[in-house]
């Protein structure tokens, strides 16, 4: 869904994003449209929440659902890398472009302010701050956002998005090391193939593509590969070029981080 969302912003290119700034849909649907093809290629596996709100707008056309309790999972966190990329040196177009794509398929309060708040510690991330001044940040946001509070970690990594985001954080800020952290996250259970995912997207973008694990990197499928490291390139191109006054490039490392 990841490559599916950056796709979609790139086929729409910097004219899409400035026409979404100022109230256009045309962005969003086309984003719902990616959703909907990958739906149909049959992917291994989609979650409930994710299945429910494609449908939807499949067959209503609407760009976001009524708020549901039930929505609370951590599908639209878990895609959102590319909206982060695409929308680097712009606070704003971060956070509309992040909700909007959230909104197709997750209408929750928690999912919102996870979407949003591990969005905000990746763009810092990517900016090469430390270990220590990311556990700081961490310590802060949850100050703003009880509900995620990880002293005491509860153990619980499934896939409601509170849960999701207490297992990333908790290991996270546990573990300096990219490969530990990811490790003790997936060991963790449940939902491991998302707290997977996004442990490896902030723990990557902290320590940079040179200190990935090469064993690891050599069993990837080498398409993948190519397509992750492409789509990186051209979303950063991207937002270099809506603001490029204010586009701070990252380091040389990051289109393998975000693996």
């Amino acid at each position: 869904m990841s490559l599916a969302l950056g796709s979609a912003l790139l086929q729409g290119g910097s004219a899409a994003l400035v026409r979404h700034a100022q109230g256009d849909d045309v962005l969003v649907r086309s984003i719902g449209d990616a959703y909907v093809q990958w739906f149909k290629s049959k992917p291994v596996d989609c979650g409930n929440t994710c299945r429910r709100g494609i449908l939807r707008y499949l067959h209503e056309g609407t760009l976001e659902g009524s708020f549901n309790p039930g929505d609370g999972g951590n599908g639209a966190l878990m895609r959102n890398l590319p909206a982060v990329l695409a929308t680097l040196g712009d606070d704003a177009a971060f956070e509309r472009l992040s909700i909007a794509q959230a909104r197709l398929t997750h209408h929750h309060p928690l999912s919102d302010a996870a979407t949003l708040g591990m969005g905000d510690l990746l763009r810092l991330l990517l900016r090469g701050v430390s270990h220590s001044a990311c556990q700081s940040w961490v310590a802060q946001w949850i100050v703003e956002n009880p509900s995620f509070h990880i002293t005491p970690y509860r153990g619980r990594a499934t896939a409601y998005v509170v849960d999701t985001v207490q297992t990333v954080l908790h290991y996270l800020t546990l573990h300096e090391d990219f490969e530990a952290a990811v490790v003790a996250t997936v060991n963790q259970g449940d939902d491991a193939d998302t707290t997977g995912a996004l442990v490896g997207m902030l723990a990557g973008a902290r320590c940079g593509a040179a200190r990935l694990p090469q064993r690891w990197l050599h069993r990837l499928q080498p398409a993948v590969v190519q397509a992750i490291t492409v789509q990186t390139r051209d979303l950063l191109s991207l937002a270099r070029t809506l603001h490029p006054s204010r586009f701070e490039p990252p380091s040389t490392g990051v289109p393998h981080a975000t693996l």
